[in-house]
């Protein structure tokens, strides 16, 4: 919910509260007559009915709603709740006998002071109730956003790894190229054709699962980068290389390869070695890809690469390292390079 709407929830409380007060004093003093009654109730109302509801609320607002009520803590919630309003109505039956003398509070005899107690006590407790329920309906209306907000994004990202898994072309040029190497080569046709094999079957089942090893991923990307390979007369064009152990790392599936594939389908010139540049550094703490790529500027399609594709893996990325990683990408002199910094959980 927009800070403004909680604000202006929050205001109207107090405006009808206040409101609601100003009534119960002007009808005892017969419309606001000027005289010592008005201070004297005025004295009584501040103490008794301002100071344990507004504090009784916030309590509840900001510590018990967060800390128990949501985290269904019920027992927890009914003590702690109460005993914060008694702690209220006695630090302001306290207040009150500082402001007016103990002779005149205790003069109407205790049942007097008692049910003052007992008045202050309660407005605590309604204090804190409507504190639930308003914090429940801001929370409630949150979580009904979010929801919308991750499932039209998770939409988005499941169409984006859709096209991404069924690229045709990808799989037209290797199956061509492996047609065209059974006759060359047929023992290394086959490797190629397990190595297709092994990348459908990851597309097929690894990608359901919301983690993975990461050394799945790191096979997924060096048998994509074969592949690749098949389609120029050198094999230098491209670089992968990984530093540390991937071992106990786990991964969303195809997180790194989108970037890997952007690269590939824009990179401008395949005789040149090093054109493509994928490297991996993992340690305890976190986990460092880099992904660089030259381009020609007569390719327009470059622009694309800026665009979409891009905006849908930030938010995959958002929502699985919230506050958790580090996404660079810059675009000069015709590289184009990606730096993602993954924090271990």
């Amino acid at each position: 919910m927009k800070p403004s709407l909680v604000f202006t929830i929050h205001t109207s409380l107090w405006l009808s509260y206040l409101s609601l007060l100003f009534i119960i004093i002007a009808a005892a003093t017969q419309g606001f007559i000027v005289g010592p009654d008005v201070f004297y109730i005025l004295k009584l109302a501040i103490p008794i009915t301002v100071i344990p509801f507004f504090s009784v609320f916030y309590l509840f607002y900001f510590y018990i709603f967060p800390n128990y009520i949501k985290k269904e803590k019920i027992m927890l919630s009914l003590a702690y709740g109460f005993l914060i309003s008694m702690v209220s109505a006695t630090i302001c039956g306290w207040m009150l006998i500082q402001l007016l003398g103990r002779e005149i509070i205790f003069e109407k005899g205790i049942s007097f002071v008692i049910s003052v107690y007992f008045l202050m006590l309660l407005l605590g407790i309604l204090a804190g109730v409507i504190s639930i329920i308003i914090k429940g309906f801001i929370t409630w209306y949150d979580e009904i956003k979010l929801k919308e907000e991750l499932n039209l994004k998770n939409y988005q990202i499941e169409l984006a790894l859709v096209k991404s898994q069924l690229d045709p072309h990808f799989l037209f040029n290797m199956i061509n190229n492996i047609d065209v190497l059974i006759l060359k080569d047929a023992h290394l046709a086959s490797e190629y054709l397990n190595k297709l094999s092994d990348i459908l079957r990851f597309m097929l089942y690894e990608t359901k699962s919301e983690k993975i090893a990461l050394s799945k991923e790191i096979e997924y990307i060096e048998k994509y980068i074969a592949l690749q390979k098949t389609r120029s007369s050198n094999d230098n064009f491209v670089h992968f290389k990984v530093n540390g152990r991937p071992s106990n790392h786990v991964i969303p599936p195809m997180l790194l390869i989108p970037f890997i594939e952007n690269a590939f389908k824009h990179v401008s010139n395949k005789k040149k070695d090093n054109a493509i540049a994928i490297s991996l550094v993992i340690d305890d703490e976190k986990i460092l890809f880099e992904c660089a790529n030259e381009y020609s500027e007569n390719n327009k399609s470059v622009l694309a690469y800026n665009g979409l594709g891009n905006d849908l893996i930030r938010k995959r990325i958002e929502l699985m390292y919230p506050q958790k990683h580090t996404l660079t990408i810059s675009n000069q002199n015709n590289y184009y390079k990606v730096n993602l910094e993954l924090k271990n959980d």
